[in-house]
């Protein structure tokens, strides 16, 4: 038998099966790659645009390690939201009673611990107990029911808030115990020492570049496998580069501050997780299958009815883990806690690349989104703009990006 050489359409393979062409196959046309997937790329264009426009404008306070640190802070109960908010919108849903969730949660937790004596961890357990029957009563209402989830939600969202009346008879209840407050006030330094900075938070920065670093590797072995294109090896290497001295940096502030925050890890656990469940799994894979073409998707066998369950369930039990985040944050439960949270979260969503009709979008685009709208807030408040102006902005904002959702697609249907 004679063996053909190897074509460029079936790359070699070097003697570990890893092909050859994955070190230089490639374009190295920056516009080409831009425009690839705008939706994606113009977002963490915008991104460092906003940053580096607020950098300027705060004469650098913006970027100092304190206000990094406070903006991780202030903000990751907005982000945890967003995570479960965009698998909500890629399957073609919608959720407005996040917020009356985050009240209710902590509303329980705050009795529990604060009124009742139990254990912190007891509290937790509670709330996130309340988050999973939430989300079983919209998932039932929306997928066996058949309610849109839009009504479903907004009934939702009008209960909840008044049983968080009724839990906490219209009082606030502080403060939580020390452990409790941890959650979202806690800070890992000094494990592993260092002098004037946190040798700990320096090192998960690293380690996390060089997951991407290998990630990044990987996929692109993948792509170039199955003939996709991909940006030339230079460029791979540069946008690593570049990704691994913006998460240095990143790290380099905070542990100059107070070190590595414990939601900030609880976060980036969360991030993963659902990257991972997303794009690795069946269940991800028939989100995306539902909001995309729902008729296809029941065509194919997916269980659309406990897929929209599932999908609810969990957007309650994000709700009460951000719940459990902001009422430690602020070291109690209010009747008004959480107000607009849903509109936030939806709005990262949207800026982050979802597509208002479903079917696209993604967990990290939804980070990215949350944190633009985190930059522009804390931002505008450094500069002292007022309130009704900061909405006024964030308006624009989210209808400038849905504008843009809807001029890909109008451009891509004119190209075929």
């Amino acid at each position: 038998m004679t063996r053909t050489a190897p074509s460029q359409t079936d790359p070699a393979e070097e003697p570990g099966g890893r092909p050859a062409a994955a070190l230089h196959t490639g374009t190295s046309d920056i516009r080409t790659l831009l425009t690839r997937n705008l939706r994606q790329s113009g977002i963490y264009v915008a991104f460092v645009a906003i940053v580096a426009l607020f950098a300027i404008l705060t004469d650098g306070v913006l970027l100092s390690p304190i206000n990094i640190t406070n903006i991780v802070l202030q903000y990751s109960y907005i982000l945890v939201l967003a995570i479960g908010m965009v698998i909500v919108i890629i399957a073609g849903h919608i959720d407005l009673s996040v917020g009356s969730v985050v009240a209710l949660t902590g509303a329980v937790s705050a009795v529990v611990v604060i009124q009742q004596g139990m254990p912190w961890w007891v509290g937790i357990l509670a709330a996130l107990g309340v988050g999973l029957a939430v989300g079983a009563w919209h998932g039932f209402w929306v997928a066996y029911v058949g309610i849109p989830a839009f009504i479903v939600t907004l009934a939702g969202m009008l209960l909840f808030r008044g049983l968080t009346l009724r839990v906490l008879d219209n009082i606030s209840l502080s403060p939580f115990p020390a452990e409790y407050q941890e959650v979202a006030n806690g800070f890992l330094n000094g494990l592993i020492g260092g002098q004037g900075y946190d040798a700990f938070t320096l090192l998960i920065g690293a380690i996390a570049v060089a997951g991407y670093a290998v990630s990044g590797f990987r996929t692109r072995v993948a792509r170039i496998t199955y003939q996709q294109p991909v940006e030339s090896f230079p460029l791979f290497v540069a946008r690593v580069v570049l990704v691994g001295a913006v998460v240095m940096y990143f790290a380099w502030q905070l542990a100059h501050a107070r070190g590595l925050p414990v939601v900030l890890i609880i976060l980036a656990v969360l991030v993963l997780a659902y990257g991972v469940v997303t794009r690795r799994t069946v269940f991800g894979r028939q989100v995306y299958a539902i909001g995309g073409n729902l008729s296809a998707a029941m065509l194919s066998g997916v269980k659309v009815r406990t897929v929209n369950f599932w999908i609810f369930v969990n957007m309650g039990l994000l709700s009460a883990v951000a719940g459990i985040i902001y009422s430690s944050r602020i070291n109690g439960s209010q009747p008004g806690a959480g107000n607009m949270f849903e509109l936030d979260a939806i709005a990262a969503a949207f800026i982050g690349g979802a597509a208002v009709t479903g079917g696209v979008g993604t967990v990290v685009g939804a980070m990215v989104g949350g944190l633009i709208m985190a930059v522009m807030s804390n931002g505008m408040q450094l500069m002292g703009i007022d309130q009704s102006i900061q909405s006024v902005v964030k308006g624009l904002v989210l209808l400038l990006a849905v504008a843009f959702d809807v001029y890909n697609k109008r451009r891509a249907g004119a190209s075929r």
